[in-house]
């Protein structure tokens, strides 16, 4: 319920007084109204008790006046709030109500409930211009690139000392070692591309700079030179107008302030902004009336205004308070209900003035205008016998039944800038005015200006894949970005140190560069895509060309973990997380052919960057492989390859194969559990333990896993090795794990037991 209705219905519980004619029935009837929104209902009975009344009390007057606001009757309402004013005056907080009130009768006759921002220009119209900051909502000027892939103005972050990104909330520098400033460095191809495809509006927006500059260090004759140089190349940027009327009040011009508000309202009629400066200039020049009317706008374009709010409330209670006329009896209130006081002026009287056409500043007479003088102390005095409430409620949108009830009222009326459903009012044009138009009207680039050329990567000479922006502000494709940080922590062109951007591997594409790619270049974009898609392809065929990592020996179902530092093999790795497969073949050397005949294949299962570029994978062995041909690419080795699987047995020789199975498997525990405890913990912090027997001897195209893991922690040499890895036979690669067995037992016996379990063994020899 509303604060000041409990109060007062409170006050009427507490005070037998002013209760003796209210039964609480009526109380609750009072509280029920306001909860249904029956607001008719509740003026009626304020109405009622004011009536019972000797005095008039000022706050039920204020809760009638209140209650009439919400139920859009405007003029009683302002009858009541002449009557409480009358009584005392009114305190802006007291006039919220009939502020939002008039707010939202514009706002709905007008239909203004589109606007969404603070510029008032939609949402999906501020996403449809490439080219425009997201912070200042003008044409991007020295164009930088977050981390993120957001570009903003450069000038825009650095005065907003922004740690995160405005749009995605990305942390800036939040990766960094040491709290040190954040340097935001120019994208070198965006600011070319825009100097270049808008080029006046560039230009215009530098001068915007120059003169903001100037202006911050005080120099405004200078600054408002600079401006004026800005809007001849470019008049319709909307913001560059406000920034002048800014310049204009500081250096308290105030009709050329006012000059360039109303331009501003008539570029962007549904920007608050606009009619905000708009109404800044014309308080301080002292035309309240038109400014408050200015400030209606404001609200119903963005009724959460809370500072612009409060200025209308001020100026409507230094408007109520000149209603006041005192030295008259108190009596002469008693039917205030009924009919104004004498020594009040009512809204019945104020509205009358609606039959004269509300005067607005284009109407202003040129004497009249030309009279405003640097501090507008002059044209206040003037503006005295018209600064009167109706004359501003005449000009707003009032609701049908008011507008009934004074049917004389002139059709021709309106506010300034007024905001017809489907058109803008356009009667009203001055010598003076500049012609209407969209300020976020979509900038388009123009054909003859594009070329793809200036859309090239600089490393491989194609066009723009995946852009990123480093940190220096030069452009690369991914790819080779990634490439060149490789062999080199450095911008591969101005070769600045980028080590911090390396570790944090961002790598976020540059959205606008990608977007514009996408909206002018969609055919070269999509042939570009088309040969990174063929690649992909063909680093997918793990049986064409396979990446061989020459280094060790490696087994089937064996984790084999790996770290990365060459530049060819981090290539390599990237791709094979890229593609999907995330495999690749390990083999080891040989001094003839670059790598052995056999290999294994490793799947990736984790990849851990480190700061300096370098990367710890973790693999497994999949399964084996005999190479048919060595290759190269990009500077590592690929092979054709074809896979091995053991040959498959039955009957007897499987019979015998699963006896043989089961010896070698008890004499490879034997051996392993024989072992030194700090020998055994080495073997299972690296391999894990022995495996257990496979139910199933031939379930797995490579044979049982146990075999794999004897092989690995055997102290064989590698070629030695290899052989068994080459081997397709169950038998064969058991027969030799036993021979080994018994040779690595022959020559490391197993420590000596106890003496109670050697006397029995010297007994039983």
């Amino acid at each position: 319920m509303d604060v000041r209705l409990e109060n007062h219905l409170d006050y009427f519980i507490h005070d037998n007084t002013a209760a003796a004619g209210l039964s609480p029935e009526m109380l609750s009837v009072a509280r029920e109204a306001f909860g249904a929104g029956d607001f008719n209902l509740l003026a009626d009975i304020y109405s009622s008790q004011l009536a019972d009344l000797r005095h008039p009390d000022r706050s039920l007057c204020l809760l009638k006046a209140d209650a009439l606001s919400r139920a859009g009757r405007i003029a009683e309402a302002l009858d009541s709030y002449c009557t409480a004013a009358n009584l005392d005056r009114l305190r802006p907080n007291e006039l919220g109500s009939l502020v939002d009130c008039i707010a939202h009768i514009l706002r709905v006759k007008e239909c203004l409930k589109e606007c969404t921002d603070s510029d008032g220009v939609p949402e999906d119209e501020h996403s449809l211009d490439l080219f425009s900051c997201r912070l200042c909502k003008c044409l991007l000027i020295e164009p930088t690139t977050l981390e993120c892939g957001h570009t903003f103005c450069k000038p825009c972050i650095e005065d907003d000392g922004i740690k995160e990104c405005e749009l995605c909330r990305y942390k800036l520098n939040e990766t960094s070692r040491e709290l040190k400033p954040i340097c935001f460095k120019v994208n070198i191809v965006l600011s070319g591309l825009l100097g270049k495809w808008f080029c006046a509006e560039s230009e215009a927006r530098r001068c915007w700079l120059e003169g903001d500059r100037m202006r911050n260090e005080r120099g405004f004759i200078n600054a408002l030179e600079k401006y004026n140089n800005a809007l001849e190349k470019a008049p319709s940027m909307c913001g560059l107008l406000g920034r002048r009327a800014e310049l204009h009040m500081e250096m308290r011009n105030f009709r050329q302030a006012v000059q360039d508000g109303d331009a501003m309202c008539r570029l962007t009629p549904l920007s608050p902004k606009a009619h905000y400066v708009k109404a800044l200039a014309l308080n301080k020049a002292g035309y309240n009336e038109e400014a408050l009317q200015e400030y209606f706008y404001c609200l119903a374009l963005k009724p959460d205004w809370t500072s612009v709010k409060l200025e209308t409330q001020k100026m409507l209670s230094e408007m109520f308070s000149m209603f006041k006329t005192d030295g008259l009896p108190t009596s002469s209130l008693r039917h205030h209900q009924t009919g104004p006081a004498s020594h009040l002026k009512p809204a019945s009287l104020l509205l009358g003035s609606l039959r004269s056409t509300p005067r607005r500043w284009s109407q202003t007479p040129i004497g009249r205008r030309d009279s405003l003088s640097d501090t507008g102390a002059e044209t206040k005095s003037s503006c005295e016998d018209s600064k009167t409430l109706a004359s501003v409620v005449a000009s707003l949108p009032l609701p049908p039944g008011l507008k009934r009830k004074f049917s004389d009222e002139p059709q021709g009326s309106a506010p300034p800038n007024k905001l017809p459903r489907k058109a803008l009012c356009s009667d009203e044009s001055s010598s003076s005015q500049m012609p209407a138009a969209c300020c976020s009207e979509r900038r388009e680039v123009p054909p003859q200006l594009l070329d793809s050329a200036d859309m090239d990567c600089s490393v491989c000479m194609r066009l723009f894949y995946e852009p990123v922006t480093t940190p220096c502000g030069h452009t690369f494709c991914m790819k080779c970005l990634e490439r060149c940080l490789d062999h080199n922590p450095n911008c591969p062109l101005c070769k600045e140190n980028i080590t911090e951007y390396l570790a944090t591997r961002g790598y976020h594409k540059t959205l606008l560069m990608e977007e514009v790619l996408q909206r002018y270049l969609s055919e070269e974009l999509a042939e570009r895509r088309k040969v990174h898609q063929e690649e992909m392809a063909e680093l997918s065929n793990l049986t064409q060309e396979v990446p061989i990592f020459i280094c060790t020996m490696a087994f089937p179902t064996i984790p084999c973990p790996l770290q990365v530092f060459e530049p060819c093999y981090r290539l390599m790795i990237r791709r094979t997380m890229e593609t999907g497969t995330k495999q690749f073949g390990m083999c080891i050397a040989d001094d003839i052919k670059g790598f052995a005949d056999y290999g294994c294949m490793l799947e990736v299962k984790d990849v851990k960057f480190q700061p300096d570029g370098r990367s710890v994978v973790d693999t497994v062995g999949v399964s084996r492989f005999r190479v048919l041909s060595h290759g190269h690419r990009d500077g590592y080795n690929t092979a054709k390859i074809e896979h091995l699987e053991d040959q498959k047995v039955d009957g007897e020789e499987l019979v015998e194969l699963q006896k043989l199975h089961d010896c070698v498997y008890e004499q490879a525990r034997t051996w392993f559990t024989s072992l030194k405890d700090n020998m055994k913990n080495q073997i299972v912090s690296h391999f894990g333990q022995l495996p257990e027997k496979d139910c199933d001897l031939q379930g797995s195209a490579s044979g049982p896993a146990w075999c794999w893991w004897l092989l690995a922690v055997l102290p064989l040499e590698k070629r030695a090795q290899l052989s068994i890895l080459a081997m397709t036979t169950l038998r064969e690669r058991l027969s030799t794990t036993r021979r080994v067995l018994s040779l690595v037992t022959r020559k490391h016996p197993p420590p000596r037991r106890p003496s109670s379990s050697a006397a029995a063994a010297s007994s039983s020899l």
